[in-house]
């Protein structure tokens, strides 16, 4: 049993079913992050965490205390909202205290627990401000301080941060995970942004359709997905997936494809499990990362690969270049060194890192190897 249980959990709407018996322990001090696209379930979670949204069957539980139908006043969570959710006629410290006010806490310990946050989060010198005055980044940061000063059990953060702008983005991820790790506090945090879920989190739920499709640490989803949707959705540039057949030759398994000019490309698989899928048709993936230029190869790989191929297209991107060229009749990213003299129309020497490759089944899109 974790410290935050939710175990085999449904909602419906009516005869719709939107969530499907989801399965999730989360021990104290850890960092949850469900992230999925735009109506996949996850602020529905979310809330019936918080207790504002009803549970159709299945137990949430808190310490060990199960939650269902307990009113979220009394469930000694906090919630971070994506618009803020301040009053504009309050200052800074009376909107970061007026939960405590609300709950009888008296004065003396609200100004101490104020203090405290206000020198956590940098915001000192801002409390007799009105939010109006703020930036979007100091907003968030009282939102934030007034769920801090509750010292709840579970923080339950919504889209934080889809209101700001990218560079600001980034700075307040960066504050959030030095919060956690420093704090300790156990976290759930829902975002669509796959980017904060592989950077803030100790694990991830990736959701789709209502449904689980992988619960691991960020490494797990990222190296082994556990299917083809969690392969394309985490990762940016997305993981190219490439259609092949497994050809078996002297016992050793290898991906067939076809390149730009409609010649056949032989990639060895590292993974020797593959020898039963000869002559079965499978989906390659593999991480731009892992389709390189031999000199910025992985040197630790067991297993590079090479071919030659025309660039399409090439994107400069400051600390890396990012080259386009045609595999098995689909446009594939690939990662290049920043200085790397590249031009599109030019033929290209690629180095495969076979060792990171991942197979689908395309019939059932699970993965089937590593």
């Amino acid at each position: 049993m974790g410290f935050l249980d939710i175990s085999n959990v449904t909602k419906s709407y009516g005869t719709v079913e939107v969530l499907h018996q989801v399965d999730i322990n989360v021990e104290e001090g850890e960092f949850l992050v469900l992230v999925g696209p735009s109506g996949c379930g996850k602020s529905t979670l979310l809330n019936m965490i918080a207790g504002l949204e009803g549970i159709t069957s299945g137990d949430i539980s808190i310490k060990g205390r199960v939650m269902n139908g307990v009113h979220p006043s009394n469930r000694n969570i906090a919630m971070v909202f994506q618009s803020y959710a301040l009053y504009p006629n309050m200052t800074v410290g009376q909107n970061m205290t007026f939960g405590l006010e609300m709950h009888g806490v008296e004065k003396s310990k609200r100004d101490v627990a104020l203090k405290d946050v206000a020198k956590l989060l940098q915001l000192d010198q801002l409390l007799d401000r009105k939010p109006g005055q703020l930036s979007g980044g100091q907003r968030q940061r009282v939102a934030m301080g007034r769920a801090l000063v509750r010292d709840p059990d579970v923080f339950l953060f919504d889209e934080p941060l889809s209101n700001l702008d990218a560079k600001l983005r980034v700075d307040m991820r960066t504050e959030i995970k030095k919060l956690h790790e420093k704090l300790k506090t156990t976290i759930v945090y829902v975002t669509h942004d796959q980017i904060e879920a592989l950077t803030l989190s100790t694990r991830i739920a990736v959701m789709n359709g209502g449904y689980v499709q992988q619960l691991g640490t960020p490494k797990e989803i990222y190296d082994t997905p556990a299917n083809l949707f969690v392969a394309t959705f985490m990762g940016s540039p997305a993981m190219n997936v490439l259609p092949a057949k497994v050809s078996t030759i002297d016992g050793v398994p290898y991906a067939q494809i076809i390149d730009g000019e409609g010649q056949p490309v032989s990639l060895r698989f590292s993974q020797e499990n593959m020898a039963d899928w000869d002559g079965k048709d499978i989906l390659l993936g593999i991480r731009p990362e892992a389709l390189t230029d031999p000199e910025g190869a992985d040197r630790k790989s067991t297993n590079i690969a090479t071919f030659h191929n025309a660039i399409d297209v090439t994107e400069p991107a400051g600390s890396d270049t990012f080259v386009t060229t045609t595999l098995g009749d689909a446009d594939v990213i690939a990662r290049l060194r920043a200085d790397t003299d590249v031009a599109s129309g030019q033929m290209f020497e690629f180095a495969v890192n076979m060792d990171k490759a991942v197979v689908f089944d395309p019939v059932s899109e699970q993965r089937i190897a590593p």
